[in-house]
C-alpha cells in the first residue's frame, strides 16, 4: 500500500520510508538517489520524501534503525519479553535486529561505513545507546558494545545463513547473568572489539 505522505509527520514519513531507503541504498548509498527510488516505489513524492532527510545519509540511517526498533517492539511486545529470562530476552532482541538487517547486509555495510566517520561517530554511538535502551536500559553499557561488535562481525559474515554472526553472538551473550566475569571476558578479547576504524578499512566497497 502507498505510503500517503499528508497523515504524517516528516519525521513519521523518514521511518516509513526508510527501508525502502535501505533497499535502494545498495545500488545508489545512502543518497538522494536513494530516497528519489524509495518515494517512487512508496507513492510519495520525491521533493517531500527529500524534505524528511534534512541531515542527508545519516537522517536516512538514523530513520532506518529507528524502523527497526519499531518493528522489534512490535513482535516482541512487553508480555512475551516479560516471560523470558534476562539472558533469552536480550538475545531475542539482538537476533531480532540481525534478521531484520539481514535481507540488506549491503546496505547495512554502508551504512557502518558512514556511521563511522569522525564527523558521524558521536551521533552514532548515540543512536546505539538508544537501541540498547530498547533491549535493556540497565545493561546498556555492555549491550551497546556488544551490538557494536556484532554488527562488525556480521557486516563482513559470509558463511551460510550468517552462522559466525550467532555463533559470535552467543559467545558474548555467554556470561550475560555475570557481567563482572562478562566484562573481564570482553576487555581480554580485543579482535572481537568493535572499531569503527578497523572496520571501514574492511569494507569493501566506499562509503556514499
Amino acid at each position: 500500500m502507498p505510503i500517503d505522505a499528508n497523515e504524517l509527520t516528516l519525521d513519521e514519513l523518514a521511518i516509513a520510508l526508510a527501508p525502502a531507503v535501505a533497499d535502494s541504498a545498495v545500488f545508489d548509498g545512502w543518497s538522494n538517489a536513494a530516497v528519489d527510488a524509495a518515494a517512487q516505489m512508496e507513492g510519495v513524492d520525491p521533493d517531500v520524501a527529500r524534505l524528511a532527510f534534512p541531515g542527508g545519509a545519516m537522517d536516512m540511517i538514523a530513520a532506518w534503525i529507528a524502523s527497526i526498533d519499531r518493528d522489534m517492539a512490535e513482535a516482541l511486545p512487553a508480555p512475551a519479553l516479560d516471560a523470558m529470562g534476562v539472558g533469552q530476552r536480550i538475545r531475542a532482541m539482538l537476533v531480532f535486529r540481525i534478521e531484520a538487517l539481514a535481507p540488506r547486509h549491503e546496505a547495512l555495510r554502508r551504512a557502518l561505513a558512514i556511521m563511522a566517520m569522525p564527523t558521524n561517530v558521536a551521533r552514532s554511538a548515540r543512536l546505539g545507546w538508544r537501541s540498547a535502551d530498547l533491549i535493556h536500559y540497565s545493561k546498556r553499557a555492555i549491550l551497546s558494545s556488544v551490538y557494536a561488535s556484532t554488527l562488525a562481525v556480521f557486516s563482513q559474515d559470509e558463511s551460510e545463513e550468517f552462522a559466525d554472526t550467532f555463533a559470535f553472538l552467543d559467545r558474548r551473550l555467554k556470561d550475560v547473568a555475570n557481567f563482572g566475569k562478562f566484562t573481564a571476558r570482553f576487555k581480554r578479547s580485543d579482535d572481537e572489539r568493535f572499531s569503527p576504524m578497523r572496520l571501514l578499512g574492511r569494507l569493501r566497497y566506499p562509503a556514499r
